[in-house]
């Protein structure tokens, strides 16, 4: 999404843009694939960001405006309600932020006081802070549990460090999440895939799909020849790499930069699979379009010793959407957590598609478990096509190592590297998610592309 995004605006002013993909489908982390009649999104539970029409100043109107894309192309439905649970208690949240207020109110009412205060932060702060977020929020909550419950979806969706984040990073996204909200379009990620497409096309960008970089020639500290998958060899003037920080780096053939790039890899991996059920999901009790679930009073976010984590992770309805008078063709369920990629990377074939399909029964149960009214064996008994993708899956197509999905810890926030020419956009930039790639890729555009050519 931040490649596609940094073509099309610097293609917009006129300039010559080579956009390469080594992949078949354009997405990158936010794709989508087809088994047989079925068509399943890559890593779309939600479109962050959400506000209505009319809504200025927001990262959203940011990408329509500078980009220059009709926001209806996009096809954005928001969510109806989702849930963060734990054992004690759950808190309630949707696109009215009033909700999850209320929530808060019912569930901490001593600590409403403290959320008001620490809404304010939110929406007024121009600073971002590398300080942990735990420990900044510490000082505005006086309940651990409430903390562990604002955390855990926030870590979710967008920290690349093990059990905490940069304090600005929580600040984005709680506004992106919390303030803002959750959509989807009704056809899933193409619709938003197409429109960029499109918009590529219109301002004359290069397109290349299945032809990625092997390497990166450099000379005098610029990055001099792209070598082609293929062997051929292209230059440019400014390079911006949406491919991430260390996997960038091993495209520079030397010892140091190789060694910098593995001390840089993301240990965050997980595993997430797709039932396509007989039902609506509705009928089998599962009521909210998110669900953020922990299963202990504090919040485990980090590399697992097994396999699979079933403490904590994720639930999504993409039926849970409100598509006006439209229902989605399929009911499908959505069930992620964390894993171990190392140990996935490690079994034999045999060994593992049989824990896929283990892992697919574990997820499902956990699904149950931390939903009211649910029976697993109907659940179980409900399902008509399953499948599962882990993090080699995910190394597999997008070339992230060790599956990372949220990239390296250390990001470039302002995208430089050491080589001159060479710029880090997406996610090792540090701006998460859907609408925070396209958001990168539009400001490292202006910031390393046009402003060099003005």
């Amino acid at each position: 999404m931040s490649g596609l995004a940094a073509a099309i605006r610097v293609g917009m002013y006129g300039k010559s843009v080579l956009l390469l993909e080594r992949h078949t489908v354009a997405g990158g982390l936010n794709s989508y694939y087809k088994i047989g009649k079925y068509t399943f999104d890559v890593g779309l539970h939600a479109v962050t960001n959400y506000v209505e029409k009319g809504v200025k100043g927001t990262p959203l109107t940011k990408i329509f405006r500078q980009l220059r894309i009709d926001r209806d192309s996009f096809g954005l439905c928001p969510q109806t309600q989702s849930r963060i649970s734990f054992p004690e208690t759950n808190l309630l949240f949707s696109n009215d932020f009033d909700q999850l207020r209320q929530s808060i109110a019912d569930r901490f009412p001593n600590e409403v006081h403290n959320f008001d205060k620490f809404t304010v932060l939110a929406k007024t702060n121009k600073e971002y802070s590398k300080a942990s977020a735990r420990g900044e929020i510490q000082s505005f909550f006086n309940d651990p549990l409430l903390m562990e419950m604002l955390l855990c979806p926030l870590l979710y969706y967008g920290s690349a460090t093990e059990n905490d984040m940069e304090f600005g990073q929580f600040l984005i996204l709680f506004n992106s999440i919390f303030l803002e909200g959750f959509a989807r379009p009704y056809e899933g990620i193409k619709p938003i895939i197409n429109s960029l497409l499109k918009r590529a096309k219109e301002v004359g960008v290069e397109r290349k799909m299945g032809l990625g970089v092997k390497k990166l020639g450099t000379e005098s500290n610029r990055v001099a020849e792209i070598v082609l998958d293929n062997g051929s060899i292209v230059t440019a003037d400014q390079i911006l790499s949406s491919i991430g920080a260390p996997e960038t780096q091993r495209l520079i053939h030397d010892s140091d930069r190789c060694r910098k790039s593995e001390e840089n890899i993301g240990k965050l991996a997980f595993i997430e699979s797709i039932a396509v059920l007989d039902q609506p999901p509705l009928d089998l009790g599962f009521e909210d379009t998110i669900v953020f679930f922990n299963r202990s009073h504090q919040v485990k976010y980090e590399r697992p010793n097994d396999l699979v984590d079933y403490r904590s992770g994720i639930i999504c309805s993409p039926n849970h959407y409100d598509y006006g008078d439209r229902s989605l063709k399929e009911n499908i369920i959505r069930v992620t957590a964390q894993a171990s990629e190392p140990m996935w990377r490690a079994l034999s074939p045999e060994d593992y598609q049989k824990q896929k399909q283990l892992a697919f029964d574990r997820l499902l149960e956990t699904a149950a478990s931390v939903t009211p009214n649910t029976s697993v064996e109907k659940l179980k008994t409900s399902v008509k096509f399953r499948d599962v993708f882990s993090p080699t899956t995910v190394t597999r197509f997008t070339g992230r190592i060790g599956g990372a999905i949220y990239g390296a810890p250390i990001k470039s926030s302002d995208g430089r590297t050491e080589i001159e020419n060479l710029f880090i956009c997406g996610t090792d930039q540090g701006y998460l998610g859907i609408i925070g790639s396209m958001i990168s890729g539009i400001a490292m555009a202006n910031a390393h592309v046009l402003s060099a050519a003005s």
